[in-house]
C-alpha cells in the first residue's frame, strides 16, 4: 500500500478529531521494536487515528521514528507536538475519522434579498425590497387617524388587611415585598 496522500484541510480535520484523544502506544528508551510497531498496527487498525508518545529529548530521534513508523505501516504523519505524534491509516472496514461536510441546514439569503421573518416565511409572505410608490391622491383619500392611547389602568384593589396577607416565603423576599409597597 503507498502512502496516503492527504490534503491540508483533510489533514487540518484529522488534526482537530485527534485534539481529545490520549497516546495509545509509549515508546520507551529502548527505542520501536518489533513488538511496538505490532502495537500500533493494531491500533490503526482498531482506531484509524491514533496519539504515540514517545520518550527521550531528542527531536531528531522523534522525528526519525515518526517517518519509520509511517513508512513501515504505510500510515501518514499528521502532528508532532513536544513528545506526542499523531498518526492516520485509513481502515475501509471501519467508519471514516472525518466525516462529509453536512448540507448547510441555515437559509442562504441573496444579498438583495430583504429579510423575513420566520412566522412570515412560514405563512408564505414575502418582503419586497422596495415599498410601493405612494402618490399624492393616496395621501389625501386617507383620512389620517391620531395614535391609539393606551387602556388606562384599572384602580388597584383595596389593600388587604393584615390578616389576610401572605405569609409564606423567606423574611428576605417578604422584606422586598414590602420596599416595593407590596402587601
Amino acid at each position: 500500500m503507498p502512502t496516503l496522500n492527504i490534503t491540508t484541510q483533510q489533514r487540518n480535520a484529522l488534526r482537530a478529531a485527534a485534539h481529545s484523544l490520549r497516546p495509545v502506544v509509549q515508546i520507551g528508551d529502548k527505542g520501536l521494536s518489533d513488538a511496538v510497531l505490532k502495537e500500533i498496527e493494531v491500533h490503526l487498525d482498531a482506531h484509524q487515528l491514533i496519539k504515540i508518545r514517545v520518550a527521550g529529548d531528542d527531536r531528531e530521534n522523534r522525528l526519525a521514528i515518526l517517518e519509520e513508523i509511517c513508512s513501515r505501516l504505510n500510515a501518514e504523519p499528521i502532528h508532532h507536538l513536544g513528545k506526542v505524534l499523531t498518526i492516520y491509516r485509513r481502515n475501509d472496514a471501519r467508519a471514516p475519522v472525518i466525516a462529509a461536510p453536512e448540507p448547510a441546514t441555515r437559509a442562504i439569503r441573496k444579498p438583495n434579498e430583504p429579510y423575513t421573518p420566520k412566522k412570515l416565511a412560514a405563512a408564505g409572505i414575502t418582503k419586497s425590497k422596495r415599498p410601493a410608490p405612494r402618490s399624492s391622491a393616496d395621501e389625501e383619500i386617507k383620512p389620517r387617524i391620531a395614535p391609539s392611547r393606551p387602556a388606562p389602568r384599572k384602580a388597584v384593589a383595596a389593600k388587604k388587611s393584615s390578616s389576610q396577607r401572605r405569609s409564606t416565603g423567606s423574611a428576605l423576599s417578604l422584606r422586598a415585598g414590602a420596599r416595593r409597597g407590596r402587601s
